[in-house]
């Protein structure tokens, strides 16, 4: 099974895919999808949308596993991820995958077994988990593969 975890953001959407196959996850790629800062709001979502959208249809991935929105003391900040999260269900829709969605609290609870673990932490365990030779970077692409393995030990734990 491909999973495509995906960290919401409007200057930088995380991506990570993972194959979860025989009980193994392996690491098959991660980046970013960057919009620069001076950029119109809406040209930085057609870029996001348009960039998902060509990872999926690269990677066909069988699921898509995105961050939910935890409340941000900066209402700014909210409102233009919700920006970025809308666009990004909309290509996820448009593409027909199945879908599904973690807080940051299961996220971390399904990597490190603490759900108030530090960004350090979770890192860490990305790259022990998925046995890469150092830390996944950007810190949002980390955390899109830490969505998708969220999503992978969660899927064994429904399927039982």
């Amino acid at each position: 099974m491909i999973i495509l975890g995906v960290d919401p953001g409007t200057a930088t959407t995380g991506y990570g895919l993972v194959d979860y196959s025989n009980g193994k996850l392996k690491a098959i790629e991660y980046g970013c999808i960057l919009t620069p800062a001076k950029t119109d709001l809406h040209l930085r979502l057609k870029t996001i949308s348009e960039d998902l959208r060509e990872i999926i249809d690269q990677f066909k991935p069988d699921v898509i596993t995105v961050e939910q929105l935890f409340f941000c003391s900066n209402v700014k900040t909210a409102l233009t991820v919700g920006h970025a999260r809308g666009v990004i269900l909309l290509a996820i829709a448009d593409s027909n995958t199945p879908f599904s969605e973690y807080t940051p609290l299961q996220v971390k609870q399904a990597i490190s077994g603490y759900g108030k673990a530090g960004k350090k932490q979770v890192q860490e365990m990305v790259k022990i988990i998925l046995n890469l030779s150092e830390i996944p970077k950007p810190d949002d692409a980390a955390d899109a593969l830490a969505i998708a393995i969220c999503h992978a030990n969660s899927h064994k734990l429904n399927s039982l």
